[in-house]
């Protein structure tokens, strides 16, 4: 008997595993370029608290999007992914890669960061703003001048 309820136990338990690993934000954008975007949440770590990376690749047939890898940043955040889009916040008429994260305790506050590809291919963080109410608006708030 008991070793049929551990039995149970461990495929419940392994049954669990690919719906959490689920739960972890990752997403590919496509560049007007025809560059592809990943960002994901760091691997292991808590949902609420970590990293994130922001990955850039060549332009590839679909299927080898990220086959090629060009440059990326590793970033703290304080909370969840909640999204990534593209937007031209600065009014250059080239998207920026923007990530709204959502803090995990009371408030929900919002923290949004927007990278822009350099010429040489390089991720730049551009602008970032952090302890935004939860219903503001991320974008509006990055496209504000900021004092430097």
């Amino acid at each position: 008997m008991t070793k049929i309820f551990a039995l149970a136990t461990i495929i419940l338990l392994l049954g669990t595993l690919p719906a959490m690993a689920s739960d972890r934000f990752i997403k590919k954008l496509t560049l007007p370029s025809g560059q592809t975007i990943v960002i994901s949440e760091g691997e292991f770590e808590a949902r609420s608290i970590g990293s994130f990376s922001i990955r850039l690749y060549q332009t590839a047939p679909a299927g080898d999007e990220t086959t090629f890898f060009i440059s990326g940043l590793i970033n703290a955040r304080d909370g969840f992914i909640e999204k990534a889009i593209l937007s031209d916040i600065d009014s250059d008429n080239k998207p920026e890669v923007i990530v709204i994260i959502r803090s995990a305790g009371t408030g929900g506050y919002l923290s949004a960061y927007a990278f822009e590809i350099s010429n040489d291919q390089k991720m730049n963080l551009i602008s970032k703003v952090e302890g935004l109410q939860a219903e503001a608006n991320p974008i509006s708030a990055l496209k504000k001048p900021r004092a430097r």
